[in-house]
């Protein structure tokens, strides 16, 4: 096994020149090199000898190696093909890591649990995550009901402040709903600038995320709640009225019931989505399923 962690500026920058490897902007490639807080990410991930660890963008393989040394095995999706050699290499000497080279956004990765972790006890992911599809990363990993029970990423720190933001700051949004209906967020840690390779223009956040067993509200549906979520958020200046006559279908044509259910939920029509507790958002979605039903979920 290797002597050298791989997370120093100088043994990164050894594999980078030895394989000739440039960043990709567009991939959001920005590898860590600070040994310290590596160790804060595995030590919040809680993870020992008989934890599955599916690991999101190992870049060089800096976390992944230390992932390996603590788990019982590692399953690495990376979805930039010239590293695969790099992980293949650096990581030759660790039996427990697979690295699979596909788009953890298009994977099926119930299939790839089911291949790889069939010895495992805890099942957790981990990740330090591109900038550009962040949200959308921790959603797949929310919604599809996966058989985990934490997960721990590095986001920009203005993405970490939203997972965890309260009613009534400007953090606050239908990310943090989503992600405090599915779990219970807690900031691990600040990661400067300076402990990447190369330098972002922003800070980072470390954040655990972990698994609720039951959603803190009942919801008639889950995501029609998400998309009344999504609605009071559309235009953060204008009202919850506004924007549900606005953002759902037919909702012009509604106004009345939409002033109802408000009203019912104990809602005044004038505030603001982001005055409104996940338990308002839930007793408004509820009583706007019956408007709308099946026509007002989700149309991304």
């Amino acid at each position: 096994m290797m002597n050298k962690a791989i997370a120093s500026p100088g043994r990164t920058r050894e594999i980078l020149d030895k394989y000739g490897f440039t960043f990709k902007k567009s991939l959001g490639q920005n590898f860590l090199i600070d040994a310290n807080i590596l160790d804060k990410i595995v030590a919040a991930s809680g993870i020992d000898e008989t934890c599955g660890v599916i690991e999101i963008g190992p870049g060089i393989g800096a976390l992944t190696e230390r992932l390996a040394q603590k788990s019982k095995k590692v399953a690495a999706f990376e979805i930039d093909g010239r590293l695969i050699p790099v992980l293949k290499d650096v990581l030759g000497g660790y039996g427990n890591v697979s690295i699979i080279h596909q788009d953890f956004l298009k994977a099926d990765i119930r299939k790839t649990i089911a291949e790889e972790f069939q010895d495992a006890g805890d099942l957790l992911i981990v990740g330090n995550l591109p900038y550009y599809v962040t949200t959308r990363m921790i959603m797949k990993c929310l919604t599809e009901d996966l058989p985990v029970s934490r997960m721990v990423f590095m986001v920009q720190k203005e993405v970490g402040d939203r997972l965890s933001a309260k009613p009534d700051s400007k953090d606050y949004g239908s990310l943090s709903i989503a992600v405090q209906y599915y779990t219970v967020p807690e900031i691990v840690t600040k990661v400067p600038k300076t402990a990447f390779m190369p330098r972002p223009k922003v800070d980072s956040i470390v954040v655990r995320l972990t698994k609720r067993e039951h959603p803190p509200v009942g919801v008639a549906d889950e995501t029609f709640f998400f998309t009344v979520t999504r609605s009071c958020f559309a235009q953060r200046r204008k009202t919850i009225m506004n924007n549900l006559m606005h953002q759902m279908p037919g909702g012009k044509d509604k106004k009345e019931e939409i002033l109802h259910a408000l009203l019912q939920a104990g809602i005044e029509p004038e505030r603001r989505g982001e005055s409104l507790s996940i338990e308002e958002f839930a007793r408004l979605a509820n009583g706007l399923y019956p408007v709308f039903g099946e026509h007002g979920k989700d149309r991304e």
